[in-house]
């Protein structure tokens, strides 16, 4: 097997270990999704050709989706696309009227990678590249810099806010050929989302437009053909934690994040957009939920539901744009198993920290704690397993046997199961409690029809 660098054994062990997926080395690691990675590949170059993909990739909590997303991103940076992700927070969402929009349009652009940048804040290396094709072309044309950036934008002018976009470019290329960083600063910024107020954009900018609320679309849609004109195949999105637009206790804010969601997957579906993807991670309740889920939404419904003859035929339809992960096979949690005891060797199997027995022992001992949960939402068993490797390597003369019988390993639990937990010796207190503010939880229920807080409760 091949070495493995220190740097990035450091951050796979890291990372495994807090039980979050790992930004470089993936390769070290993955096992299984063949088929899944294969559809995705294909969705890669059809975005690469010009062309859109949308996708919704469903598994249960610790089932994989947040790997499989980063190991999309690794494999569409090989491709050198440009890749922008962001987790979904009560302070991000699709579409909202307080700044939360904007705020994940933020955090997209601060996370904007490229090959050459993999680690992300890309977008000065992105303009700048950008400038340096159109510096190369001007000089072989004799003509300015400036009038070759506006006329190579000129295709921006027939999307929305495209002609302030281009006209921003520009600003960052008088910035740049002036010396004067004030003005580099404010364009990216501007690009970045980072402006509140269009008055202060028109001040620094001469621009009438900023990145708000109601126009992240819009602009993620310049951005996609911005990377294409910087010499780029394409823009992939990726944005995980769907499953918070589920949470929203708002029904009127679902709704709207749902149209938004309708509005990206139309375009894509449709061929509306170029050289742009979207790839989103949620939970089964995400999607299915007929009340507060996608499927809740009719128009969403059926254009996501599953291949009626792929059922009858017992086969999965990878096409679609809903992709459920399978989980992994004991056989593939086993080679997990021995890619992760290869990372901790750094590739050199003179250096394992335990034999192929231990591996078998420890699932055979996560089976009989946990059952099948330890190959369907593996994230607890791989935290386990990386924990003990840790113990052992800082401690060699402890046995491995000794370890794996005491080893506790747990079942994955979904946070949205966790909203209201009592403890049994002060129900009694707290059933009173209840009582007594019952009258005033319905007055305030009834004054607000949109509000679901009250529909997860649970003693």
């Amino acid at each position: 097997m091949p070495s493995i660098r220190p740097r990035e054994r450091n951050a796979i062990i890291q990372s495994l270990r807090a039980g979050v997926t790992p930004r470089t080395g993936l390769e070290h690691i993955q096992v299984g999704r063949v088929n899944e990675i294969k559809a995705l590949i294909g969705d890669l170059d059809n975005i690469c050709q010009g062309g859109s993909a949308f996708r919704l990739v469903i598994g249960d909590f610790g089932a994989g989706k947040s790997f499989f997303l980063q190991l999309i991103r690794y494999i569409a940076l090989q491709k050198n696309m440009v890749v922008l992700n962001a987790d979904l927070t009560p302070d991000r969402r699709l579409c909202a009227s307080g700044g939360q929009a904007r705020a994940l349009y933020k955090e997209l652009t601060r996370n904007l990678s490229t090959r050459a940048h993999p680690e992300g804040n890309a977008m000065i290396p992105l303009i700048e590249k950008f400038i340096t094709e159109q510096r190369r072309s001007a000089d072989a044309q004799g003509r300015d810099v400036e009038s070759v950036i506006k006329e190579k934008l000129d295709s921006l002018a027939e999307l929305v806010d495209g002609y302030d976009f281009s006209q921003v470019i520009a600003a960052y290329w008088r910035g740049f050929n002036e010396g004067n960083d004030e003005l580099k600063n404010s364009a990216v910024r501007w690009l970045r989302g980072e402006y509140t107020s269009k008055l202060d954009a028109k001040k620094d900018l001469n621009v009438r437009s900023i990145v708000d609320d109601s126009s992240v679309y819009d602009f993620l849609k310049l951005l996609s053909r911005f990377c294409v004109q910087a010499g780029y195949k394409g823009l992939l999105i990726n944005i995980d934690e769907m499953v918070n637009l589920y949470k929203l206790p708002s029904h009127t804010a679902r709704s709207t994040n749902y149209e938004q969601l309708l509005r990206i997957l139309n375009d894509c579906l449709q061929g509306s957009a170029e050289h742009l993807g979207f790839l989103m991670g949620g939970t089964p309740e995400f999607l299915m939920d007929q009340r507060k889920g996608l499927y809740s939404y009719e128009a969403l419904r059926s254009r996501l539901a599953e291949n009626t003859f792929a059922q009858i035929a017992g086969v999965v339809d990878y096409s679609g744009p809903v992709l459920i992960l399978n989980n992994l096979s004991p056989e593939e949690i086993y080679v997990l198993l021995c890619n992760i005891r290869n990372v901790f060797a750094s590739g050199d199997k003179d250096k394992y920290l335990v034999p192929d027995e231990a591996l078998t022992a420890f699932l055979q001992h996560c089976s009989q704690t946990i059952g099948d949960a330890y190959f369907r939402t593996p994230r607890n068993t791989i935290k386990t397993f990386v924990d003990m490797l840790s113990v052992l390597e800082q401690n060699p003369e402890i046995p491995w046997t000794s370890l794996i019988s005491s080893l506790n390993v747990s079942k994955e639990a979904a946070d949205e199961e966790q909203l209201v937990t009592l403890d049994e010796n002060n129900s009694e207190t707290s059933t009173q409690e209840h009582s007594a503010t019952k009258q005033d939880t319905n007055t305030a229920v009834s004054n607000s029809d949109d509000d679901d807080d009250l529909t997860s409760f649970k003693l």
